[in-house]
């Protein structure tokens, strides 16, 4: 069975720099970026645990499956 894929999404505006995200992702699919933003390094790495978004203290980052449409509300 094929493992799903994930879309990761940061809101740059929103993000604060603190770096949790990167810090806490166990495949390291987000990394540290210039200006200590986060990078997405591989999307691909991304088994969709969804630590990234859940730590992030400014709800900068979607973890979505990528069948899925965000839609903006």
């Amino acid at each position: 069975m094929p493992r799903k894929a994930y879309r990761i999404e940061i809101n740059f505006s929103w993000c604060k720099q603190c770096g949790l995200c990167y810090w806490i992702c166990p495949t390291k699919a987000l990394v540290e970026g210039d200006l200590l933003y986060p990078k997405i390094d591989n999307e691909d790495k991304c088994i969709g645990c969804m630590l990234c978004e859940n730590i992030c203290p400014e709800m900068a980052i979607d973890v979505l499956p990528k069948e899925e449409v965000k839609t903006e509300a």
